[in-house]
C-alpha cells in the first residue's frame, strides 16, 4: 500500500505546483507561502480529529517530537526557497532542479539511515541524476523573470532542505500515527513562514491579493495537505530511498500542467532525460 500511497502524493505534489505558480503571480512569495500553509494546518488537524488521532499525542516522545519540529523546520526552509525559485523562475526549470533532492535522498537514506544498497538502486540514482541534469535547458533559463539567475540558487537550496526533511521526517514518525506528525510538523511551518512574512513586513500584502489568487492558493494549499498525508504514510511505511523516488514523479503532472496552462514546451533533450527520470524511478520498484 505505501507504493500507492508515493503515487498518490506525486499526483497532488505536481498539481500543488501549478496551482501555486498562479497563486504567486501578483504575491509576494513568502506571504504566499504563509497563506498556503495556513489552509495546509487546517486540512491536517482535521483529518486527525476526524479519524480521533488526536489522544495519540500524549503518547509521542521527546525523540519523535524532537525530529518531527526539525523536519518541520527545514520543510519551511525548502517551501520558502521553493516558491520564491518558482515566482521568478521557469517552472520547467524550477522543478527538475528541486527534484535533484532525489538523489540527495537515497543517499542520506543509505548512508544516515542504512537502507540496502543494490545494483538497480545504483543505476537508478545515476539515470536520476542524469535526467534531472537534461531537463534543465538554457533557453528556459534565459526566459526566465529574474535575469541575475539568483532563483536557481533558490531552487538548489529547496532540494537540500527538501533532502533533509525526507531523512528527518521518515525517523520523526517511526512511533507516531502519520497523520499526526504531518499535523505536529505543519505547525512548526506555519509559525516559521508568518515570522518571515512580519519579519520582512509583508503582513500588509493580504489587501492586495485578488481573488484568483485566493482561490489558487487555497486549492495549492488542500493539494499540499493531501500530498503530505500520503507521502508521510508511505513514508512511514517504506524505505525512504525509494518512497522519495515516487513522489518526486510529480514532475510529470507538474510538466503536463505547465505545457496546457503556461505553454511551456520541452526540448527533445529535456523530454530525453523527463524519460530517464521516469525508468530511473520506476526501476526502484523492482
Amino acid at each position: 500500500m505505501w507504493v500507492i500511497y508515493a503515487f498518490g502524493a506525486a499526483l497532488f505534489a505536481g498539481i500543488t505546483s501549478i496551482f501555486a505558480k498562479i497563486g504567486i503571480q501578483n504575491t509576494d512569495s513568502n506571504l504566499a507561502t504563509a497563506l498556503r500553509t495556513v489552509i495546509v494546518v487546517i486540512f491536517a488537524w482535521i483529518i486527525v480529529f476526524a479519524g480521533n488521532m488526536h489522544h495519540t499525542l500524549y503518547d509521542i516522545s521527546m525523540k519523535s517530537l524532537f525530529y518531527l519540529i526539525l523536519s518541520g523546520v527545514t520543510t519551511g526552509a525548502s517551501w520558502i526557497f521553493y516558491f520564491r525559485a518558482l515566482q521568478l523562475g521557469n517552472v520547467n526549470v524550477v522543478v527538475p532542479i528541486d527534484k535533484s533532492s532525489t538523489v540527495i535522498t537515497m543517499l542520506f537514506a543509505i548512508i544516515l539511515l542504512g537502507e540496502p544498497v543494490t545494483i538497480l538502486k545504483l543505476i537508478s540514482m545515476a539515470m536520476i541524476g542524469i535526467g534531472t541534469y537534461m531537463m534543465i535547458q538554457r533557453q528556459d533559463v534565459e526566459r526566465s523573470a529574474d535575469r541575475s539567475r539568483t532563483w536557481i540558487w533558490y531552487a538548489g537550496l529547496s532540494a537540500f532542505f527538501a533532502a533533509i526533511t525526507a531523512i528527518l521526517g521518515k525517523v520523526g514518525i517511526e512511533d507516531v500515527d502519520s497523520n499526526v506528525g504531518t499535523a505536529i510538523r505543519t505547525i512548526v511551518v506555519l509559525i516559521m513562514a508568518w515570522s518571515i512574512v512580519f519579519a520582512t513586513k509583508k503582513q500588509g500584502g493580504i489587501k492586495e491579493i485578488d481573488k484568483k489568487s485566493w482561490l489558487f492558493l487555497t486549492l495549492s494549499g488542500l493539494a499540499t495537505g493531501m500530498s503530505w498525508l500520503l507521502y508521510f504514510k508511505a513514508l512511514q511505511e517504506g524505505q525512504a530511498s525509494v518512497v522519495v523516488p515516487i513522489d518526486k514523479l510529480s514532475i510529470i503532472v507538474t510538466i503536463i500542467f505547465a505545457y496546457l496552462v503556461f505553454k511551456e514546451k520541452l526540448s527533445i533533450k529535456a523530454f530525453v532525460g523527463l524519460v530517464l527520470l521516469i525508468f530511473g524511478t520506476l526501476l526502484l520498484l523492482l
